[in-house]
């Protein structure tokens, strides 16, 4: 190993180097994540505690050592269930980043025929549905909450699903490259009550709900109006006319490829 200078009894190597320019990135790329909330403040002490305990594992204070490192555990747990919300904004951040997009590619495209067709017709006939794109970000936790279904997706499944005499129509169908991995989901419901002075339905907060916590597109049909609306990254694109929803659908899920 190249040594690239020695301090006392520390030597201090590229491997050295490399490991500190990393973890340097790591904290800054936090920092800039998060420097707008609180959770920066909880930040900053974890970085405090795990120099303390750096400096006390180097001039061999054990007791000392050990009681940091006990204390910096539990402070990451405590960051972790306290600010999830940032968390989840983060991770998101990270799936849209061009390097990520890279190594995940989509097939989604050659599904969107059939349900852009599905959608238009469910829209006339105000037939409510809540179907939600997988993009870089995996949902198993939602799709434990439906029924299994694995069927290539069709302008007559989604139909089929969707109508109210089904027994799967309510709740979200999964979509995941070119198949329907499971309908009757569970979405998580947003805390967003209303939007744009418009009061949100269920249906429209769970779509929403899902949307601010996973990367993923969710199209959502209103029974009530049969308006069509898109969530996607905490926000919501309301009224979508039939003719604009091929383009809108096709350019949030192109921004995966």
């Amino acid at each position: 190993m190249v040594e690239l200078f020695k301090i006392g009894f520390l030597s201090f190597t590229i491997i050295d180097a490399i490991d500190i320019i990393l973890v340097s990135l790591l904290f800054y790329g936090l920092y800039r994540a998060l420097k707008n909330t609180v959770a920066v403040q909880i930040l900053f002490g974890m970085v405090v505690i795990i120099g303390f305990a750096f400096i006390t594992e180097a001039v061999n204070l054990k007791s000392l050592n050990w009681i940091l490192r006990t204390i910096s555990d539990v402070w990451l747990i405590a960051f972790v269930i306290l600010f999830q919300p940032e968390l989840r904004k983060l991770l998101m951040l990270i799936t849209r980043s061009t390097i990520f997009k890279l190594l995940v590619k989509s097939k989604i495209s050659e599904t969107l025929d059939e349900v852009i067709d599905a959608v238009k017709e469910m829209s006339e006939k105000h037939i409510g549905a809540l179907i939600v794109f997988a993009r870089t970000q995996n949902v198993q936790m939602t799709i434990d909450t439906g029924i299994n279904l694995q069927a290539v997706v069709s302008k007559e499944l989604l139909m089929s699903i969707f109508n109210t005499k089904s027994p799967l129509h309510d709740g979200a169908v999964i979509i995941d490259n070119q198949m329907a991995v499971a309908a009757r989901c569970v979405l998580p419901l947003s805390s967003v009550t209303k939007f744009q002075n418009r009061n949100l339905g269920t249906r429209h907060r769970a779509g929403l709900g899902l949307a601010e916590q996973a990367d993923t597109v969710v199209l959502i049909v209103s029974e009530e109006t049969g308006s069509i609306s898109i969530a996607e990254g905490g926000e919501l694109t309301l009224n979508i006319s039939p003719e604009q929803l091929p383009v809108l659908l096709i350019e949030r899920l192109s921004e995966n490829n």
